[in-house]
């Protein structure tokens, strides 16, 4: 599985400076490609524990990571909803109607955060390979801990990127989702991107499975986080 620089950058907390600064100083590896870098996660997760980067998250996070807080996305996923058959060119709009339902949030918080999502490079795609994509908010967002919200949104065609995914798979399949505060978003981050990797929840969305199917896996996901916690 490959990264970008923005995803390295989000899995460790720091700014795209600072991961251009282990490339240079540290010898964090990477592969230039088409004029951007592209990070090898098996690579960078080694690179971590040699020099004791233990607490990472995002995309690099470990099953029990240090991160973890006790959101539950199936209620986010409720909240949000499952989109299907929407036209690619009309993404940006979906994640509007959705902000426009975000629960806990206020109505001006609600316009603004609509504003963003509209704005160029207001939204981070972040591919993660075989036709998914977690696009988010570009800028971090508190919203207190009774907000956020998760969705699912099943394309009709291929949505145009402006770098094209490292597998070549055209991406069609999106979590869009906004978190109630920086550590959620990386917990968020964190929890979708492995229910991408490994369980049940990538197989139903590849084929389409009812809502409530859906719905089942991701409350399922939420138990066992539960049961694992001390």
């Amino acid at each position: 599985m490959y990264l970008n620089l923005i995803q390295i950058a989000e899995s460790f907390g720091v700014s795209e400076s600072v991961v251009e600064g282990w490339i240079r100083n540290e010898g964090l590896p990477c592969t230039p490609d088409r004029g951007r870098l592209l990070f090898d996660r098996a690579q960078v997760t080694e690179w971590a524990a040699e020099r004791g980067l233990g607490a990472r998250a995002g995309f690099l996070a470990p099953a029990d990571s240090a991160l973890t807080t006790h959101l539950r996305v199936g209620p986010l996923l409720r909240a949000g909803g499952i989109w299907r058959d929407v036209p690619a060119a009309e993404v940006l709009d979906v994640f509007a109607r959705i902000i426009t339902a975000l629960p806990g949030a206020t109505a001006p918080v609600r316009q603004l955060l609509g504003q963003r999502v509209r704005a160029k490079g207001g939204v981070t795609m972040a591919p993660v390979g075989g036709g998914f994509a977690l696009p988010h908010p570009s800028a971090r967002i508190t919203l207190g801990r009774d907000s956020g919200t998760v969705a699912l949104l099943l394309l009709r065609d291929d949505l145009a990127l402006p770098e094209p995914p490292v597998d070549g798979v055209p991406v069609r399949r999106l979590f869009f989702f906004i978190a109630p505060s920086p550590r959620g978003h990386l917990d968020l981050l964190a929890r979708l991107s492995r229910s991408l990797v490994q369980g049940p929840l990538r197989g139903l969305v590849e084929n389409g499975a009812p809502d409530a199917e859906m719905f089942q896996a991701v409350e399922a996901m939420d138990a066992a986080v539960a049961e694992a916690k001390p």
